[in-house]
This record gives C-alpha cells, sequence and structure tokens, in this order.
C-alpha cells in the first residue's frame, strides 16, 4: 500500500468516495494510484505531460498491479480528460495562475462536463484559484491549511453550484460581515479570495504565521524600494504598506472574532 505525504493524504481525504478520480499534474501517480488501491475510488487517471513523470507513473501503476483501472495518460492539464470519465479532478503542486488557467482552458474545451468537484491544492496565488471557483460555478465547501518540511500549504475542495448543498452558496461562504467594518466591499471580497473564507472564519491554526510570512516578505521588499531614487519606486512602496496595513487590520480582526463552527 502507498503511503502519502501529509500534503497528499489531505488531497485525498477530501476527494469523494466512489468518485472516478483524474489528478493533472500526477508526477508519479501516487494519488491515483492510492485512491483506487484503498478502495476509495473505482478508477483514475493519471495526466502528466513530461516524458519522465509519465514513465514513472507508468511504472508506479504497473507495480501497484493497477493498469487496468489506473490509466497514465500524456497531455497539457485537462486535454488528457474526455468530457464526461472523471467525476473528481485534483490538480496540486503548481502556482495558482497556471492551475487557474488549465481550468479555464480546459473549461472552454467541455473537459469539465460531468466534473462536479475539484480538491485544489496551489503553492501561490491561491487568490486566483478561488475567483476562478467563484466566477464559474463552483462553490468551496472547505479550506485546510497545513504544514509540512517547513512550508504551508491550503487544500481546497469545491463542489459545481448545482451539487452544493443549499445552504453553501456562495454568497454564504464569502459573506464578509466578519471582517473589518471600515474595509469597503471590494476590499473585503479581495482579502476573502486571498486568506481564504473558511480560513479567516474558523481562524484557522495555521493562518497567522502563514500571513506574517507573507508580512515580512513584503517588509523586505518594501526596504529595497526604499533604496531606490526612482519615482515609480514610491508608487510601489505606497502600495507595499497598504498592503501591509491590511494584512496588519484583517489578523488583529481575528483575535477577537470567535471562530464559526461551519465547516
Amino acid at each position: 500500500m502507498i503511503k502519502l505525504s501529509k500534503r497528499l493524504q489531505t488531497i485525498a481525504d477530501r476527494v469523494t468516495a466512489g468518485a472516478r478520480a483524474a489528478d493533472i499534474g500526477s508526477d508519479h501517480a501516487l494519488l491515483p494510484v492510492y485512491l483506487v488501491q484503498t478502495g476509495k475510488c473505482p478508477s483514475a487517471i493519471a495526466g502528466e505531460l513530461n516524458d519522465g513523470p509519465l514513465q514513472a507513473a507508468k511504472r508506479q501503476i504497473a507495480e501497484a498491479g493497477l493498469a487496468k483501472a489506473v490509466a497514465a495518460r500524456k497531455g497539457n492539464g485537462l486535454a488528457v480528460l474526455e468530457p464526461g470519465e472523471a467525476d473528481t479532478v485534483t490538480i496540486a503542486g503548481m502556482g495558482g495562475s497556471l492551475m487557474a488557467e488549465i481550468l479555464e482552458t480546459g473549461r472552454l474545451a467541455g473537459k469539465l462536463e460531468g466534473v462536479r468537484e475539484l480538491v485544489l491544492q496551489p503553492n501561490v496565488g491561491e487568490e486566483l484559484v478561488r475567483r476562478w471557483l467563484f466566477e464559474h460555478g463552483y462553490v468551496l465547501q472547505g479550506e485546510w491549511l497545513l504544514e509540512e518540511d517547513g512550508k504551508l500549504y491550503e487544500v481546497l475542495r469545491a463542489l459545481r453550484e448545482a451539487d452544493s448543498p443549499t445552504d453553501v452558496t456562495n454568497a454564504e461562504v464569502y459573506d464578509p460581515a466578519f471582517l473589518p467594518a471600515d474595509m469597503d466591499a471590494e476590499r473585503k471580497r479581495c482579502w476573502l479570495f486571498r486568506m481564504g473564507p473558511y480560513l479567516l472564519r474558523q481562524r484557522a491554526e495555521l493562518l497567522p504565521e502563514k500571513w506574517r510570512q507573507e508580512h515580512g516578505k513584503l517588509k523586505r521588499i518594501r526596504a529595497q524600494l526604499e533604496q531606490s531614487e526612482l519615482a515609480e519606486s514610491r508608487g510601489k512602496e505606497a502600495q507595499l504598506r497598504e498592503e501591509m496595513e491590511a494584512i496588519e487590520e484583517v489578523l488583529s480582526c481575528l483575535q477577537t472574532v470567535k471562530p464559526s463552527s461551519s465547516s
């Protein structure tokens, strides 16, 4: 039996039992092999663009004796799928910009037809993924923030709007009522996309650490800009200052808000 890393296990645990799964950018096919090996999924597809990882995926599948249940396919993003052959798509370990691009390209090509569930783990740019889900008919069902090997990762699970429970709508998920009152509606929505509505509402244990790290990065960049004599550096510096103040404001607000019990 394959043993997954904490990050991949978190993703596997969020996949709905009985779903036909497709893992995009599957590398060594660890996740799809695990899902079928454990009986959680009846079948799976491991999609990979590069020959090296594709061959590694095929070896992994063969060694597990799952050649009939797990297919390794070469292709770019969701191009490895035929419409209607997957219920759940997982994508992990890449930037949010690329992930959103893969989802949008697949949507336009009809590859998301029949896909009711997305389980996504962007390394950076999580707000781009949340915004894509919000704008294209998927509703976040939950978010998880975990630490592995000194790095922090976010896992997002979303369902198609038609499959989402009636009390879990985008209006409900992105309700900004608990954010600082002096923020305008647009800024509140922006920070919900950036920090995660569930993570914020539940005051996820690792959330302050994640955003203290981000605050520290911005502080270092701002210090470098202060050394520049270019006029445009002043504008960038002011923008960073505003962003840092918003992070401080949201985190300060969270310390006074009781965590929500919603999942």
